[in-house]
């Protein structure tokens, strides 16, 4: 997400090192390459002078702060500016005062209107609130099949009169329904257009007339660069808008939407889509997205993850186990587990600061390496994975989980070795001391480690006796985090 934009920024802070402070003469070049970095990612033309004239701006009347350089000080002034453009605050969505609230989704085709509608649905389904989605796209037959597959899937239900019945006529009914249900929320899923044209916008107008939505939400795909502020703020002349859900951001190595879309239609985005999966859709936080713009992570988005996938009486006994040195194999792969559901491996790790530059080569590395874990983990006995010291005393278990898992025996060895010094280390930590750690395994770039890449200590050989772990000297990496 915004590698490109990423990289040329950074390489314009480049342009302050060495300078003892900020000044007319040594920003000139900085800031062009600002300039050329937003042109390419295809932000806004008027946006982007705006952008560039407010931070010349707040730059040249910076106060020097002692301690803080000249770049330092420009990235602090970028950041406060990208979350200016881009909202300021998450606008979350409308209550109605009496339920059901009503949700008006619209947009062009293939924008993922109909899968943003099952999204949406599930990311309030998971906030405990009941909803209904109402098909009304009968122009296209498979838009009715498709809510039908995904409300099953998500375990919503699906209001629909078939593909001859008049769309307005559908919305009313939808409403009439979910107020009979009593469900807190009805999304209601319109037909695509290929382009604004004025008989589907008039239907559009008369729907939203009808339903007298709480929301209307416009879907726009983020690979259209500040086309889809423009549509945006054309949708929001014609019919009158109160958001923007912002598909397909995973894929837009650019941002420009997501840096023209409030500034040139006047109206936030809401929720940003950021993979295939139903439930790839986050709120829009500009500050976070600002973090990310600027390789700077996103914590609160990884912590709201894992919070997602985590139950708080398993973390408890986890803590319990870590303290007492019990954490076995069984509690790892449960954690491996864990970090797979909040999504991709190099989704996770761009929102943790100072891990937002590794390369795709090195997440690929990595993500194998989970799975060979993973597959000698899954070659253990329950006995072994529950008691991890019977590993390290018996080369012929080690052997045969090599064989099973179709891994070299030094691969075992290693994994085995690592993880006993984790867990002592995880033991220490838990006593609020603070062990030399190790890098994160055998990711590269990582520092060397828990998944058996890079010469560590723990076994002599292929099947040898565990030695003594060595004092390990802290490594930059993962470890650090």
């Amino acid at each position: 997400m915004f590698d490109a934009l990423a990289d040329r920024l950074e390489d314009a802070w480049k342009k302050l090192r060495g300078q003892d402070k900020i000044s007319s003469a040594n920003i000139q070049e900085t800031l062009k390459e600002v300039r050329r970095a937003l042109l390419e990612a295809d932000v806004n033309l008027q946006v982007v002078k705006g952008f560039i004239a407010e931070v010349e701006k707040q730059a040249l009347g910076a106060e020097v702060i002692s301690g803080v350089n000249p770049g330092q000080q420009f990235i602090k002034i970028v950041y406060d500016e990208l979350v200016k453009i881009m909202g300021e605050s998450n606008v979350p969505l409308a209550q109605a005062d009496q339920p059901p609230t009503v949700i008006l989704m619209a947009g062009l085709q293939g924008t993922g209107k109909t899968t943003a509608t099952a999204k949406l649905a599930l990311y309030l389904r998971k906030q405990s609130k009941s909803c209904l989605m109402v098909a009304t796209d009968v122009y296209r037959p498979a838009a009715i099949d498709q809510l039908i597959t995904l409300g099953k899937q998500i375990n919503v239900p699906v209001f629909e009169m078939g593909s001859q019945a008049n769309p307005v006529d559908i919305a009313r009914q939808g409403v009439q329904k979910a107020k009979e249900l009593g469900v807190d929320t009805v999304i209601i899923d319109t037909a695509g257009r290929l382009q604004i044209d004025t008989q589907m916008m008039g239907q559009l107008a008369q729907i939203k007339k009808i339903v007298n939505p709480d929301d209307t939400l416009l879907v726009v795909d983020a690979m259209t660069g500040q086309e889809a502020a423009s549509l945006t703020y054309t949708f929001h002349q014609q019919i009158g808008i109160t958001g923007a859900i912002l598909t397909k951001l995973d894929g837009d190595t650019r941002g420009g939407a997501a840096l023209s879309v409030r500034q040139i239609s006047g109206q936030p985005i809401k929720f940003v889509g950021v993979g295939e999966k139903v439930e790839a859709l986050e709120p829009f936080y500009p500050d976070r997205l600002a973090s990310r713009i600027l390789n700077m992570g996103d914590v609160l988005t990884l912590v709201e993850k894992a919070q997602e996938q985590l139950d708080l009486e398993d973390a408890a006994k986890m803590q319990a186990k870590i303290l007492e040195a019990k954490f076995d194999f069984n509690d790892f792969l449960k954690q491996m587990r864990l970090l797979k559901n909040m999504g991709s491996l190099g989704g996770v790790l761009k929102l943790i600061p100072g891990l937002g530059k590794l390369s795709g080569t090195d997440i690929e590395k990595g993500e194998k390496e989970l799975k060979r874990t993973e597959a000698m983990i899954n070659s253990m006995t329950t006995e072994e994975r529950a008691n991890p010291d019977l590993l390290a005393k018996s080369p012929n278990r080690r052997r045969r989980i090599a064989k099973g898992s179709g891994h070299p025996e030094t691969e075992v060895s290693k994994l085995i070795a690592n993880f006993t010094r984790m867990r002592s280390m995880m033991q220490q930590m838990g006593r609020g001391q603070m062990p030399g750690m190790p890098g994160m395994p055998g990711m590269p770039g990582m520092g060397g480690g828990m998944f058996g890449g890079g010469n560590q200590p723990g076994f002599r050989g292929q099947g040898g006796s565990p030695k003594k772990p060595k004092k390990i000297k802290k490594k930059k990496g993962f470890g650090d985090l």
